[in-house]
């Protein structure tokens, strides 16, 4: 098990996803809208970023999100087994929860990997949002490629889109094409708890059976 505190695991990877796309830190940080310094620091895991900055980043970095939870090589991302990941029976992936750590983000937003390992083109995970807390703290919507699914296991969660929002507690669920600006915020005083099922583009092709309705609702 890496004893790595997370930031520094996060900022590892990110690290290690633009020097393998060959991009310096300073463009990087130009297209960002951000000083060197401040993504030096998110790297070296000094700094955490909001989900907002966190999906911006991979984005210029053509990474998916789902890179932040695993050290795999983004270019040609696969199913693996590795840390508590088991396969007891062929082709059956399983994990035992022995290494379940989160992500930890900007404003104690965590993001915890549900699948027991990487599949291209899938996340499912779990989002933490304590209270008063967003996924940008200053109203920036979050626009990136692929299908969101989520579902609002614990609190009040409210979910800003351009046009209007939605709020939704324990039970609630919403899907919307992740191309469409959103900002995710806890305006209460609970902690809120969502699970995400994230389908990107090009993604279809190993996507189990049990998701194919979203397959179908993604756009053209």
């Amino acid at each position: 098990m890496d004893t790595t505190p997370l930031p520094a695991q996060i900022g590892t990877r990110l690290r290690r996803l633009r020097t393998t796309s060959g991009r310096s830190l300073a463009s990087v940080a130009q297209e960002l809208g951000i000083s060197s310094s401040a993504l030096s620091q998110i790297e070296t895991g000094v700094m955490k970023p909001s989900v907002q900055r966190l999906v911006e980043l991979v984005g210029v970095l053509g990474a998916p999100v789902s890179a932040i939870f695993d050290d795999v090589a983004v270019a040609a991302p696969r199913a693996t087994a590795g840390g508590d990941v088991a396969e007891p029976v062929p082709g059956v992936l399983v994990s035992y929860g022995d290494d379940d750590r989160p992500a930890h983000l900007g404003e104690g937003v965590t993001y915890r990997r549900l699948s027991p390992a990487p599949l291209r083109g899938v996340t499912l995970f779990e989002s933490t949002y304590p209270p008063r807390a967003a996924s940008s703290p200053d109203g920036e919507m979050l626009v990136h490629a692929g299908y969101d699914c989520g579902h609002v296991v614990a609190g009040e969660l409210t979910f800003e889109f351009s046009d209007g929002e939605v709020r939704l507690g324990p039970g609630g669920s919403l899907s919307f094409a992740a191309s469409r600006p959103h900002r995710v915020v806890n305006a209460t005083d609970e902690v809120a708890v969502a699970i995400w099922l994230t389908v990107e583009p090009g993604g279809a092709e190993q996507v189990p059976d049990a998701v194919p309705d979203v397959i179908a609702a993604l756009p053209e």
